[in-house]
């Protein structure tokens, strides 16, 4: 994120009320995630809590970035594309340490938001196409594994996170 864009989002925070969270716009198709916690910008309520309920048209709004890279889950070097993390994160206004996120299947992983600045891509296409659920999509969490080696371990492959449904940013 640019420093233009973070004092940006610094002055808005600051400017918003005690206490509530600025608005983002409503999803208008279906709502493939939802991001609840220490958020400065929210959408809806559920049970009682503020969250972001965010789509895909909100996915494809914000910068994309594409990258091959090998997984040790897929053959070859496909390619992920997506919004980064850190443009996902700075969306809803995160202002946490830590993110819990939650997949279709419940598998959960606790992955640190200083990440995002190796420019991780919570990617919705990959090799061009959506990535269907039986794919690992509709949201899967990759990292640059080929352009940054020192991430091929076990600990990123814990954190890149497939049919991803939820993220909660952890104070």
């Amino acid at each position: 994120m640019t420093l233009a864009r973070r004092l940006i989002l610094a002055l808005a925070l600051l400017l918003a009320p005690a206490g509530h969270a600025l608005a983002l716009d409503p999803p208008k198709g279906p709502v493939i995630l939802t991001m609840a916690g220490a958020l400065g910008t929210t959408n809806a309520e559920v049970d009682g809590r503020r969250v972001a309920r965010i789509d895909r048209e909100m996915l494809a709004a914000l910068p994309q970035r594409a990258f091959r890279t090998a997984t040790p889950w897929h053959t070859g070097t496909p390619e992920f594309r997506g919004p980064t993390l850190r443009d996902v994160l700075a969306l809803v206004g995160a202002r946490g340490r830590d993110m819990r996120v939650i997949a279709i299947n419940d598998y959960a992983s606790t992955v640190p938001v200083a990440d995002a600045e190796f420019d991780v891509v919570l990617a919705t296409h990959i090799d061009g196409a959506p990535i269907p659920v039986r794919e690992k999509g509709p949201l899967f969490i990759v990292y640059n594994f080929d352009g940054q080696p020192r991430l091929r371990t076990e600990q990123y492959f814990s954190r890149s996170v497939w049919q991803v449904k939820s993220i909660e940013i952890l104070p």
